[in-house]
């Protein structure tokens, strides 16, 4: 049954989804880039971005997971670029150059139209001004029988949690404190939100926990 879920999400141990002070030299916040630690050695990684090779073992198997069936995305702004306030122009494509990883539809939430951005290998950019509930109507409606993966950020994570539209999230913990930057459950109260911890496996870099409603 196709799922709003959110996967593979780099946690550190003190609660943060992303490193203060993104820029365009850094896209996940000062430091940010430690919470992805597990991620990068893993053959779903390499995959992703045209390589071979890469680890195989259990956080490999997480991230393959987190990767499957996925119909179509949604991310916050700050997910798709550094760029603030109105487009100054159409330059700016994400993070990941012509060939971005999801090769299905995404969803940007913004509070500034713009037209879709269609690139290569699948990977269409559709930028949604009129909220959540709006992306996500379309988002389903894109994904047909997949999953809907809400991508991130944190602030974009707390608005569909606190709407309770999520069914389940996958968070990679890993064994770093960053002390400040982007904080997922701030004020989020999970079991009232009707989660419960389903699964939790250790992998080689990070631990990994599965929360579901019911």
């Amino acid at each position: 049954m196709p799922q709003v879920r959110v996967a593979a999400f780099a946690l550190s141990i003190d609660g943060y989804a992303a490193g203060p002070r993104q820029s365009l030299e850094n896209p996940l916040g000062v430091r940010g880039p430690e919470l992805m630690s597990w991620f990068f050695p893993t053959r779903t990684f390499s995959a992703i971005h045209g390589g071979g090779g890469g680890t195989t073992g259990v956080d490999n198997e997480m991230a393959e997971a987190a990767m499957a069936d996925n119909g179509a995305w949604i991310l916050g702004r700050n997910m798709f670029g550094p760029v603030r306030g109105p487009w100054p122009d159409e330059n700016w494509k994400g993070w990941w150059g012509d060939t971005p990883p999801y090769h299905v539809p995404v969803f940007v939430l913004t509070h500034h139209a713009r037209k879709p951005l269609e690139m290569q290998g699948g990977t269409t950019f559709h930028f949604v001004t009129d909220g959540i509930a709006s992306a996500l109507r379309q988002a389903k409606a894109a994904a047909g029988a997949k999953h809907v993966r809400i991508g991130g950020g944190a602030a974009t994570v707390r608005q569909y949690l606190n709407a309770g539209l999520i069914d389940e999230m996958h968070l990679a913990i890993s064994p770093v404190v960053l002390g400040e930057g982007e904080h997922l459950f701030a004020g989020i109260n999970l079991p009232q939100l009707g989660f419960r911890v389903d699964r939790m496996v250790h992998g080689e870099l990070a631990t990994h926990v599965v929360l579901r409603k019911g």
